[in-house]
This record gives C-alpha cells, structure tokens and sequence, in this order.
C-alpha cells in the first residue's frame, strides 16, 4: 500500500505570476531560476527545477508539498482548475522554494537525489487572477498541491 511519507504546508510569496522549487544547492544547476522562466507555462521543468506559473502577479500562495513512496491516488479533475505531471531529476533530494528570492523552506524528498515523478494541481485561479488586479496582494486565494513519489528510470 502507498504510504506519505511526509507533507508540508507553506505560504509562498508570489511574484510576475511565478515561484519554483530548485536544487536546494543551486551551484549545480545549469540554470537556477528565474533564468528561463517562460511566462503562461502552468509547470516548466528543468534539471533541478519546477517553475510553476500563478494566476496571480503578486501574492501569497497556499501550497501543499506532498512526499509518497508510491504513486499516490488520482484526483478527482473537478477539485482543480488546472493540474498537469512531469518528472524531474535532482542530485541532492532537498529543493529550495523560490519566489524572485530564496524562502527558509526546504521540501526534503529523499536522502539522495535522483529521478521523480510529481502531480501538481491548483485551485483559486481565476478568484486571484480577478483579486489581484482589484483588491492588490491577497493571501492563500490561490491553493496548490504538489505531489512528489520516486521516478522510474
């Protein structure tokens, strides 16, 4: 049976409709981010790196970090308004949370790197798309969840 492993809960500084989990040590990456960020993409993943595109320019975002040992149960589509996976290989296990700066967050997904697979879903979308050109920063509108189990090679 599929078991969590772990689960964080974090409230992340939104800024230009992006933030990223990146190598927690970056010195390695190729291409730390913002570099290569591309505007509108919901997940753009490089090695290393998931960037993830907001509804919102600026604010603060609930996101749920999930660690599995396995692939964890689909979602039912309608509890998202958009969700999308990928798989993305890192060296170390611990990714950094990134807004146009590094946070105090750490997402530990292992004790080494290598590949893994993630299912990301967000809801809120249009409600802070439409807040935060009305009201300006708005907090935990916008709710992610992102789930993280071992890859296959």
């Amino acid at each position: 049976m599929v078991q969590l492993v772990r689960r964080q809960e974090l409230q992340v500084h939104v800024e230009y409709h992006s933030f990223a989990l990146q190598e927690s040590d970056d010195a390695s990456l190729s291409v730390p981010y913002p570099d290569g960020s591309e505007f509108g993409k919901y997940l753009n993943v490089f090695p290393g790196r998931l960037d993830f595109y907001s509804a919102g320019h600026t604010h603060t975002a609930a996101v749920t970090v999930e660690v599995w040992d396995g692939p964890p149960a689909a979602w039912p589509e309608a509890d998202w308004e958009e969700q999308e996976e990928a798989v993305v290989e890192t060296a170390g296990g611990e990714l950094a949370v990134w807004g146009m700066e590094r946070a105090d967050d750490i997402v530990l997904l292992g004790e080494t790197g290598g590949l893994w697979r993630v299912r990301v879903g967000s809801a809120g979308r249009a409600a802070v798309e439409r807040m935060t050109e009305d009201v300006g920063v708005v907090h935990g509108v916008e709710r992610w969840l992102v789930q993280f189990w071992p890859g296959q090679a």
